[in-house]
């Protein structure tokens, strides 16, 4: 009897040779319940087939035909060669005399696979090469005389599956047509509580119409279950983190608060209201015994560092030790001098440990009030050897803040909080993260957001402009740099590639010394040392540099108010959050600031995604617009590790399924309290 711990390989009436049973392990089909959660990656409706085109179409067709010519071709050029197969309509009513010819490159196999007389069914975009009508590469199955499972492959809409080596399309599909034939719903028990969702649909009935649909509709239907079974099993992995870490107890970390006090009585500045309703709800985590895990979303410039200053004063006060993690040494040693310039006057120890040096300073030590002469904790400051560190905190880990928190991994994250006993963590982005991918992947935390930004910053007009342009681009900087300003030139590769088209920054930089010749510039990119980067960031810093051309190792961490004017090279090559936070370098004086986004002369249709950019600095609405281009996987990459990969992403955008799924993870971990 079939069950879904029984291997594929042993389903009734199927044979299958060592490659397959090898392609099955390779991708994980271990059991039938593996095989039927290898969902299609798209679909074929073989109920009909598109009409047999006689021109170049806009988007790929799927066609019945019949293989009338077969030919090997030599073209000029060593080992050039192809395989081509001439075909027409398998219905014969080819009255007009169409045809299409397919084509295979260096791959001398396929050869061997079609002939003429083959009945083939493909996939593919027809474009025109010279007189001809072609598709280079289409996907293909032949069709032969097989009945066994004849209705898994044709007249109905059809499942296309993601595929390795070993494993093709049609006895993979026949494999997963005949699990599902042999499977009872009851082996299929639905894991959602009952009328959870509005589809109406079970498990069972789900995953069968995701392998065979009846229509598009049903589809769409069963995805929706699937996806609201997915984001609710993610959500009771964060809720029960989140449970979990909140039953292990913690410490009141937070001090009386004349430290914060007297820092914000020395700022030339006051709060804004979203920097003080955050440094409220920090201090009242702090205060409470239950341990603190918050995230602290704030757009660019928005002012995250002075809240995180504000809760480091507080845990040190209260004689405990804190730690900043930042991704990239750039961004440690601007926050080192950021917090030794503030926290020297209150005689706070600052220190700085990356993976190539360490600094520190004898500073005097706090003493409260009171005259207890309470020792106070320290502040270090580092990249990710604040993780791989053996040295103990002195006064033990009160505190753990880790900045641009996407850059790491969930388990680097807890490898700093392991450090200390039970700490505080504040986890801080300035990469505004919109609300739906918030509640699907940050459940295990509170959320606080700085929506204001502080007074007293530049202007930013952001324009889009042609790579052609370049000449007409050095006038303008030149008429900046008269002024006074420093400028950012910005492009997306270090060297120049053979594949990619786009602007090299060690190339241009030569390029950029010839359209400025009197003009002091420098040079950083990711391949330099921490020590060559330290030496161009101090000459920018300082002024002696005016220009600096570089990579996107300037995304954070960069702060020089004089900076007014940024080049961003073949922006159609980046998304729109990152172009945001590029851009969030400038602006950051008084003087007004122009971000231009040079875009090749052959990215027309960048033009309209990239024109949210001069329209708004709204990080939060801007993100938004950059989940719905791009979708979820693009935006997030692959920084979440330590959860599951997501097969219905795509619904990351529906507000109202991911809260349903939070609910229903809430729901089940309350009932297993009981």
């Amino acid at each position: 009897m079939l069950t879904p711990e029984t291997p594929p390989t042993e389903i009734e009436g199927t044979r299958f040779d060592k490659k397959f049973r090898e392609g099955l392990e390779k991708m994980g089909l271990h059991r039938v319940c593996d095989l039927l959660e290898h969902y299609p990656r798209r679909y074929e409706d073989r109920s009909h087939f598109d009409q047999f085109p006689e021109n170049p179409t806009a988007h790929p067709v799927c066609l019945h035909v019949e293989v009338i010519d077969c030919q090997s071709r030599f073209g000029r050029g060593r080992g050039r060669r192809w395989f081509e197969a001439t075909v027409e309509p398998v219905s014969g009513g080819n009255m007009l005399g169409n045809r299409i010819v397919l084509r295979w490159f260096n791959l001398a196999y396929i050869q061997k696979i079609i002939t003429v007389g083959h009945e083939l069914v493909l996939f593919g975009q027809p474009k025109l090469s010279g007189s001809k009508l072609v598709i280079d590469h289409p996907d293909f199955e032949i069709v032969d005389g097989d009945t066994t499972t004849a209705d898994a492959h044709m007249g109905r809409i059809v499942p296309i599956y993601p595929l390795v080596s070993g494993v093709s399309q049609k006895p993979l599909r026949g494999l997963a047509h005949r699990a599902l034939h042999d499977i009872t719903d009851e082996q299929l028990p639905d894991w959602l509580p009952a009328g959870a969702s509005e589809t109406g649909l079970t498990r069972a009935a789900a995953i069968r119409q995701i392998h065979y649909p009846d229509t598009m509709e049903s589809l769409q239907a069963a995805r929706r279950y699937l996806a609201l079974e997915e984001f609710s099993q993610l959500q009771l992995i964060l809720q029960t983190r989140r449970a979990d870490h909140r039953a292990q107890g913690g410490v009141v970390h937070a001090g009386s608060g004349e430290l914060l006090e007297r820092y914000l009585a020395q700022l030339p500045f006051s709060p804004t209201g979203a920097q003080s309703r955050t440094i409220s709800e920090i201090r009242a985590d702090l205060s409470s015994d239950i341990p603190m895990v918050r995230l602290l979303q704030g757009d660019v410039g928005a002012g995250k560092t002075l809240v995180a200053a504000s809760a480091i004063l507080l845990v040190v006060e209260a004689g405990f030790d804190a730690a900043l993690m930042a991704p990239t040494q750039i961004l440690s040693e601007q926050h080192f001098l950021t917090f030794q310039d503030w926290f020297e006057p209150l005689g706070i120890e600052v220190k700085l440990k990356t993976g190539t040096r360490e600094s520190g300073g004898d500073l005097p030590l706090f003493s409260s009030a009171k005259g207890e002469g309470k020792r106070t904790g320290t502040l270090t400051v580092g990249t990710h050897a604040l993780i791989h560190d053996q040295s103990e905190f002195e006064n033990g880990l009160g505190l753990a803040v880790i900045d641009e928190q996407h850059k790491f991994g969930v388990d680097q994250r807890q490898a700093l909080i392991n450090r200390g006993d039970s700490p505080d963590v504040l986890v801080m982005t300035a990469t505004p993260i919109p609300r739906t991918l918030a509640l699907a992947f940050y459940g295990d935390l509170d959320v606080s957001i700085l929506d204001e930004l502080p007074p007293g910053r530049g202007k930013i007009i952001t324009g889009i402009r042609l790579t052609s342009q370049s000449k007409q681009a050095a006038s303008f900087l030149l008429d900046q740099l008269k002024e006074g300003r420093q400028i950012y030139v910005v492009y997306p590769l270090i060297e120049e590639s053979e594949k990619l088209k786009a602007g090299a920054a060690t190339v241009e930089f030569e390029t950029w010394r010839k359209l400025l010749p009197d003009v002091s510039m420098v040079l950083m990119h990711g391949r330099m040392t921490g020590e060559e980067k330290d030496a161009v960031m101090s000459q920018f810093r300082s002024g002696e540099a005016q220009v600096l051309v570089s990579t996107t190792v300037i995304e954070v961490g960069v702060d020089v108010p004089n900076a007014n004017v940024m080049l961003i090279y073949n922006a159609e090559r980046f998304g729109l959050a990152q172009l945001h936070q590029l851009r969030g370098r400038i602006g950051r004086g008084q003087h007004k600031s122009f971000c231009v986004l040079m875009i090749d002369p052959d990215a027309g249709e960048a033009r309209e995604r990239l024109k949210i950019l001069e329209e708004t600095r709204d990080g939060f609405r801007i993100a938004d617009e950059d989940l719905r281009l791009r979708g979820p996987g693009e935006v997030l990459g692959t920084q979440q590790a330590g959860l599951p990969d997501l097969r219905f992403s795509e619904f990351l955008g529906d507000t109202q399924l991911v809260e349903q799924s939070r609910k229903i993870a809430e729901a089940m971990i309350e009932a297993g309290r009981k």
